[in-house]
């Protein structure tokens, strides 16, 4: 049996649903990510592009090229990264989904942190640091 994730944006003008399990999941640090998520990192997982549907909104998201071969895209309204992917080579096939807009529950197998380098120098490594402490 597959399972069947949906998503939406913050306002959900934008919903979505994956027809697959989402794979490669990563926490990107790079100044990229962090800018179009505004947060010390973006979390995404990937999807042949074809296991993408877009349910509503299709008119609302824009796409924006961050460089010469990858496209991010976003809700109109609200502002809510989506997805970003590869306009060529090895991935252009696949789309990478904004983890924190899908609304069914999700346990990655495996999970990383990529381009740590670039990392802000204000997060604190330990996973839920005590907002009352």
């Amino acid at each position: 049996m597959t399972m069947v994730y949906q998503g939406s944006c913050l306002c959900a003008a934008v919903t979505y649903e994956l027809s697959a399990t989402p794979k490669a999941v990563s926490h990107c640090h790079c100044s990229q990510c962090r800018k179009g998520h505004g947060a010390a990192f973006a979390s995404y997982g990937s999807v042949p592009r074809n296991a993408l549907r877009i349910l509503s909104g299709a008119t609302s998201i824009k796409t924006y090229a961050s460089s010469e071969a990858v496209l991010r895209e976003f809700c109109t309204h609200c502002g809510s990264t989506l997805f970003w992917s590869r306009s060529q080579g090895e991935f252009a096939d696949w789309v990478s989904i904004a983890l924190g807009t899908l609304d069914t529950p999700f346990i990655p197998e495996k999970q990383k942190h990529v381009h740590v380098e670039s990392a802000v120098h204000w997060h604190t490594p330990s996973p839920f640091p005590s907002a009352f402490n």
